[in-house]
This record gives structure tokens, sequence and C-alpha cells, in this order.
């Protein structure tokens, strides 16, 4: 199998110490926050755009692998000791025993706020004695710096919960929370108990951070443990780390309609559309949904503009077209990236040779990578490009720009399936990853993990 060199020392050695170089952060797409003169970039050297700009010289694009939908697994596509490091968050007493946090559906972004950079970092976490973030986890912790480096410390919540855990700044737990007209957690988003298949449950998936028209909005998923499976969006009556109140739209149930769905656990009609994002341009918002689908914000943000079927993102799919997760628009360069995480499964072809590609379950095939595939188009809502692997194993994620114009995304290694899950690896899953992108500029008009070729 194709795998970056000397792959267990690399990873290894990622988590435990980072990296040193790379730049600052980053900035949202139009309009809400402004790039501004900062720190230096170090051992990683100039910003991407800066760069580029100035020469006029972009990196070309690859040859897409044939037919549309087979995966590019080369080692230049993947997180590697060069381009990438683990944030150093702060550590929660939890997280004392492996020495790092673990974390799914990694989140960072950097915004303007009076006038200075704030780096926000956010994820899907899980609590002591559980391997995994379900069948419950206790809620979405935050993490602030003023550098991509740190320190990264926990968003202080002190003053609004004196007595509970630093950082975390929405829990099921903050039910008793709710007052007329205050809606913290709504009822399908408590924790309940089942007839004993697991227990305890509910939890909460993949939150953002969005700093918007001078608020915070944190947008996140009640998971497949839940009363309800769909998207959510919270609004900080304060600062980063709150309190946050639940927005009208999602009182009753997460955004959108239901439908038949995950996994058999699921009560019909409990699954609705997962993973939700924000996109922000000017003073206008829009809720993606999971996997192809949108929707604008009321002008208010307390609800998505009432609408009978939501609308879809114009874009060309696989034939056939996989389960895709984790649905993330960023714009750059006056273009629109639509994000999707896909599960890259290895076959063999009639031929006696590995192929990589984007398909769905099968005899013979097996997971390997969770990859992030991606699509440009000139408007939001589309048409887009045909999709090209942008990063291998860094599905799930988000692209932002440091406030010099150099572009990043986030990574996590999918600890549950695949590469990341073999137990000599296992360890090093699961990570706040950031890794370095670069634009094949005006022309090329694609973004790709920075490759070393």
């Amino acid at each position: 199998m194709t795998r970056p060199a000397n792959d267990a020392n690399f990873a290894r050695r990622s988590v435990l110490a980072g990296l040193a170089g790379s730049v600052g952060a980053a900035a949202l797409p139009a309009g809400e926050a402004h790039a501004q003169p900062s720190e230096t970039a170090g051992a990683a050297g100039t910003s991407d755009a800066a760069g580029a700009g100035a020469k006029h010289r972009y990196p070309a694009n690859w040859p897409d692998p044939a037919p549309y939908g087979t995966a590019d697994a080369r080692e230049d596509l993947w997180p590697r000791e060069d381009n990438s490091f683990v944030l150093p968050l702060e550590l929660r007493p939890r997280d004392k025993e492996l020495g790092r946090v673990w974390m799914r559906d990694t989140y960072v972004n950097c915004f303007t706020v009076d006038g200075r950079p704030l780096y926000v970092a956010t994820g899907t976490t899980r609590v002591p004695g559980l391997t995994a973030a379900g069948p419950w986890n206790d809620g979405i912790f935050v993490w602030t710096a003023r550098s991509v480096h740190g320190p990264w410390k926990l968003a202080d919540t002190t003053k609004i919960r004196p007595d509970a855990e630093r950082g975390k700044v929405w829990s099921p737990e903050f039910v008793g929370e709710n007052r007329p007209g205050r809606t913290v957690v709504a009822p399908w988003q408590e924790y309940w108990h089942d007839d004993g298949q697991f227990g305890k449950r509910g939890n909460a998936w993949a939150p953002e951070l969005h700093y918007f028209r001078g608020k915070w909005y944190l947008v996140a998923c009640m998971g497949d443990h839940s009363k309800k499976v769909g998207s959510f969006v919270l609004v900080s009556e304060g600062g980063v780390e709150g309190p946050y109140r639940l927005i009208e739209g999602n009182y009753d149930k997460p955004f959108g309609e239901s439908f038949v769905g995950g996994p058999s656990w699921i009560k019909h009609g409990a699954y609705f559309h997962i993973d939700g994002s924000i996109y922000t341009e000017g003073k206008d918002a829009w809720l993606v949904l999971h996997n192809h689908l949108y929707a604008k914000f009321r002008e208010d943000m307390e609800d998505i503009e009432p609408t009978t079927n939501l609308p879809l993102f114009e874009q060309k799919p696989y034939t056939p077209e996989p389960y895709l997760e984790g649905a993330y628009v960023f714009k750059h360069g006056g273009k629109y990236y639509l994000l999707h995480a896909a599960w890259d499964r290895t076959s063999i072809d009639a031929y006696g040779t590995p192929r990589y590609g984007y398909d769905n379950p099968g005899t013979g095939r097996t997971q390997y990578q969770y990859d992030a595939v991606v699509a440009v188009a000139d408007r939001f809502e589309g048409p887009y490009s045909e999709r090209w692997t942008a990063g291998v194993g860094a599905g799930h994620n988000n692209f932002f720009k440091d406030r010099d114009g150099g572009l990043w995304a986030t990574f996590f290694r999918n600890p549950a399936f695949g590469y990341w899950a073999d137990p000599s690896r296992i360890d090093d899953a699961a990570v706040a990853g950031v890794v370095r992108l670069e634009w094949t500029g005006p022309k090329g008009n694609r973004l790709y993990v920075r490759r070393e070729a």
C-alpha cells in the first residue's frame, strides 16, 4: 500500500512533538474577517498566496486518475512531517494519560476580533472510559490562541460555570440552564437511556465556530445515539466562551426534514441531515448540510429561510455516488471550493493491480483512507467541477486562510476504520492536526495538501 516514508516514526513524532515552522493563522471567507499583516513565516517559508502572487509562479494541477472516482493515493497528498503538525492544545484532566487531546472532525479557524487575530479550535471529543465519542459524550470544548502554534488555551468558561470543566461551552448537561424564552438544550438533545442495548445515549459531533456580524455561532450535530440525529446552531450571548443558547429554528428538531437513514438503532423518523456547516459572505450566511444540501439563513440568524425542499448544490457525482460526509464551502481566488469526506476503498483489478477508489462497500473492497475530495465553481451553488483528491487521510476537515494569506486544512486521522485504525497506528489517530495547502493559481484553480514535488 502507498504510505508516507517512515510512517510510524513520523506519526509518533508529530503527535508528541509537533512541528517547528509554518505560519500564523486564518481568516474566514469573504468579508467577515480581514487578513492583517502578521507573524513571520518561520521555517515553512512565506505564505502561499503572497509568495506565489509576487512571482506569478504556481504549482501545476496533477492529471486525475481515471476513470472518474478513482482516488489519488500518492504520498505527496498525505499530511507529512514537512507540511503538517498536531496542535499543542491545553490538556484537560481527562487528557493527561494519553498526553494529548483525542479529537475527531478537527476544526480550526482565525477571525479578527477587536482588531486582533483570534484562533479557535474545536472538534468531537470523548469522555473518560470510552474508546469513541459514543454512545454518549459530554458536549463541545473550545480552545483559543493568538498563533496557530499556540499557546492553545481552553476557553475561559469559569465565570459562566465556576464549578464546571473549563473550556466546555455546551453540553446536554446544561439542560438546567433553560429559562422561559431562552433554550440552551432542547428536549431532543437531552441524554436518554434505551432498553439496555447501549444504556446512556446522546452525543454531539463535528462542531464549528463562526464569527459573523460581531457574534459567535456554533454549528454542530447530535450524533447517531441521540433522540434526533441532525444539525443545530447555537449563538453566544457573550464572547467565544459563551454563554450559548439554541437558535429558535432548532427548538423542536434539527434542520431539514427527517428521512430513513443511519444505523439500525436509529428510530424511524429520527434521522435528519448531519454534519452541518456555515458559510458566510458579506452580510449573508448559508447553512451547508451533509452532503449535497444548503439553505440561506434568515436575516436574524434564528432559523433558515422557509422552503419546501432544501436546494441542492450542482455538482458532478461519482458513478455510483458513495456515501459522503463533512460538506464545507471555502472561497479563495474568487472561486468556491466544496469539500467532502469520502472513504478510499482498495481492491484488486482484473490485472492484479491495487486500485484505490471512492466506491461503495462491496466484496473485495477494504476501507483504506478517509480522504478530502474537493470541487470548484464560480458560484456558491455551482455548477461544481469534477472532484479531485486534495488530501489523503484528511477527510471531514475545513480549509482556512492565515492572516498572511497562507492556506491550511485540518485533519484528524480517522480511528474508526482503515489505515489509522490499525493497532500499530491507533495511538496516533484522532488528533487535532493542521496541514499546509497549495493553490495552483487562477488558471489551475485547485487546492492540494502541499506536495513535495
